[in-house]
């Protein structure tokens, strides 16, 4: 599973990128806005720091003008990925990118049919979230596994299901389990996969006992 961090703050990409579990990154226009940034200079930043995808997302609603946005995305960097709504608008708009060559990361997906719409219009990723349908009281990690039913069915589909509106470690747990490609995180949930408290406690035990030998590891020169 790839692990994109969801955030518009270039520093926490930043944080997170030498650990080494940051293959791309996730934006969209609310959380640009929350920062008060710039949106080009921020897209900039952060393609500069990972290797992997940066979805940057358009704003226009008709499907021409979406494609001259996504075009013009594209020329912040190469790892850019055009994120685009799935409506009949996005779908148009992504068929159109995707035979240019660009890549596109349709998003604002609530269901399978939308899913297999965005495969079949090309898409590289296909963004479910499952945190909204949760607080709709519906089961967003159904909908993930009746995605990956439905792209298994089909090999020739090759849009990769991006789970999104993560919330927390069980979310990241139910999606890997069920198979997701890839999941767009908040840093926070990537940090809080790390812990336990038997970790926790297994390594105060292993100090406390290493610290009672008096000894180090690293010698004075």
């Amino acid at each position: 599973m790839k692990f994109f961090l969801d955030t518009a703050i270039v520093d926490e990409v930043a944080q997170m990128v030498d650990t080494g579990l940051v293959d791309g990154v996730t934006t969209n226009p609310s959380l640009i806005a929350k920062t008060g940034a710039d949106m080009r200079d921020t897209i900039a930043q952060m393609c500069a720091l990972v290797d992997g995808p940066v979805s940057a997302e358009v704003t226009a609603t008709d499907w021409q003008e979406m494609v001259r946005e996504g075009v013009s995305l594209r020329t912040i960097a190469d790892n850019v990925c055009v994120k685009v709504p799935l409506t009949m608008e996005g779908l148009r708009a992504t068929h159109a990118l995707t035979q240019a060559g660009h890549p596109v990361n349709v998003t604002l997906c609530f269901s399978a049919n939308q899913a297999l719409l965005a495969a079949k219009a090309g898409a590289s990723f296909v963004s479910p979230f499952i945190g909204r349908l949760d607080d709709i009281g519906l089961d967003g990690m159904e909908l993930i596994s009746d995605i990956r039913l439905i792209y298994d069915n089909y090999p020739e589909l090759e849009t990769e299901i991006l789970a999104a509106s993560i919330r927390s470690t069980g979310h990241m747990r139910e999606a890997a389990l069920i198979g997701a490609d890839v999941a767009t995180l908040p840093v926070k949930v990537m940090q809080d996969m790390a812990k336990h408290p038997l970790t926790s406690s297994g390594l105060e035990k292993f100090l406390a006992d290493w610290q009672a030998t008096g000894q180090q590891i690293l010698k004075d020169a």
